[in-house]
């Protein structure tokens, strides 16, 4: 139970918990963070990437992706696809026995709620404005700026020796925190096919009260685009040597 796929399927599991955990806290009703909103929610997402980044290195994935588009962007970068599926795999089945966990947590409050737009939205992301075309940027722009910015925390450039030991877990929380306030705006920033996807089929095959459909007909837009964005990034910081 030490390993990349353990470490990348527990530090998955531990983001999706908290993440998830935080979106119901915030939309169901009778819960104590009911109606705490859009500040609340990016806070609670940034420390589930911190939580997550800790528990993967923990566990043996000293990388801890805990993102398939971040797994590509790296791949694209070195040239090395051979671990794409140890890692996507882990990486999507954390996700959905997270967000599992997450709905049995709030178990009594789902009887409660009565949108079920309010439901799906704590498994997954939708366009506040549906445009299809600025969605797909959306994504794509927040993907390549986690990819860029979490390869400039770790780049020699800003530290001949990397971060200082445990720090930069934290720097990237804060890179999640910031990227949500700015740019989590439009499709509630997926950035991350395995955090939007795995809780969608959750969400599709849990018999949770009132909880209507799963919205597939946008699926694809957080589960594709995402690798669209870390693969473009992933070629930027090869050609740039960072």
């Amino acid at each position: 139970m030490h390993s990349v796929w353990f470490g990348e399927f527990m530090g998955t599991l531990v983001l999706m918990l908290l993440g998830n955990g935080v979106n119901a806290g915030v939309k169901l009703r009778k819960s104590y963070a009911a109606d705490g909103g859009w500040l609340v929610i990016t806070i609670g997402w940034a420390l589930g990437v911190l939580c997550g980044v800790l528990v993967a290195q923990a566990f043996g994935s000293p990388a801890a992706n805990l993102n398939p588009a971040i797994t590509l962007s790296a791949a694209v970068n070195n040239g090395d696809y051979s671990q794409l599926f140890v890692f996507w795999s882990a990486q999507l089945l954390g996700a959905m026995c997270g967000a599992a966990i997450a709905a049995l947590h709030y178990a009594p409050h789902w009887r409660l709620t009565d949108d079920p737009d309010a439901k799906l939205g704590i498994f997954c992301t939708n366009a506040a404005v549906r445009n299809p075309l600025a969605n797909i940027f959306s994504e794509i722009v927040g993907t390549a700026v986690l990819v860029i910015v979490a390869a400039a925390i770790a780049s020699r450039g800003v530290s001949a020796n990397g971060p200082a030991p445990g720090l930069g877990p934290w720097l990237v929380g804060s890179l999640v925190w910031g990227i949500g306030l700015s740019l989590g705006g439009t499709t509630g920033y997926a950035i991350n096919p395995a955090r939007d996807l795995g809780p969608r089929i959750v969400h599709a095959l849990l018999p949770i009260p009132g909880k209507g459909g799963s919205n597939w007909s946008y699926a694809p837009i957080p589960a594709l685009t995402p690798l669209a964005g870390g693969a473009l990034a992933g070629l930027f910081l090869h050609y740039a040597h960072l």
